[in-house]
């Protein structure tokens, strides 16, 4: 492998500061994580968006969180057909082998892979629809929920669309057998967040009312 390079200097200095600090005043905890395996209590499921930033938000340390980033934090219906499936592969692993006891799908303001979906299913992004894009065949799993909100204005659309980007994936949670086998004996539970950097809010989704609400 010929193509890769060193790190740029200003994340190799954030590194060595790193070191020199935080993990110089915590090595006992660092290494007692390393030695001890991971045995987080959730998993969040969030997009990779870089102004999204779980840990923060919740404050917390290393070893507390299973997280998964994709795409409009998006999860695919379940699909055993014997093909590669990251973000199915995390869930299985985060449920059946670490045993979480919540998966919480975390969903975002201004997400640039939902405004594409939005943009595609309105039919103005056909390089999205094309075979070949990898974002736009990622995105069809939008699709359902752009249909529940596509009577909106357009002003509301996108932010509706931005929640059920949760709730889809919510949904497609449940069409795994392990995954509704232990919500089904209370073994685990599931949680639709969402949260607005610019205004600092997070919002949950309450099944008895049917929408999301400030926490």
């Amino acid at each position: 492998m010929n193509m890769a390079r060193p790190l740029p200097s200003y994340l190799i200095q954030r590194f060595h500061g790193w070191r020199a600090t935080t993990w110089q005043d915590n090595k006992a905890w660092y290494r007692k994580l390393a030695t001890g395996g991971q045995h987080p209590r959730a998993m969040v499921i969030s997009c990779c968006d870089s102004r999204v930033h779980v840990t923060s938000i919740f404050g917390a340390d290393e070893g507390e969180f299973f997280i998964h980033r994709n795409i409009a934090n998006l999860v695919p219906p379940y699909q055993a057909d014997g093909e590669p499936h990251g973000t199915s592969a995390a869930v299985e692993y985060a449920v059946t082998a670490l045993k979480v006891a919540h998966v919480v799908v975390l969903g975002h303001a201004n997400c640039g892979g939902v405004k594409g979906c939005h943009d595609m299913c309105s039919g103005h992004a056909p390089a999205l629809e094309e075979k070949t894009s990898f974002v736009g065949r990622w995105m069809d799993i939008l699709r359902p929920g752009f249909e529940r909100v596509s009577h909106l204005p357009e002003g509301d659309r996108l932010g509706a669309l931005e929640k059920e980007a949760v709730l889809v994936s919510l949904e497609n949670l449940m069409t795994f057998p392990f995954v509704r086998a232990a919500v089904e004996t209370e073994e685990l539970t599931l949680h639709g967040l969402w949260t607005s950097t610019g205004e600092g809010t997070l919002e949950q989704y309450e099944p008895e009312l049917g929408r999301f609400v400030p926490v």
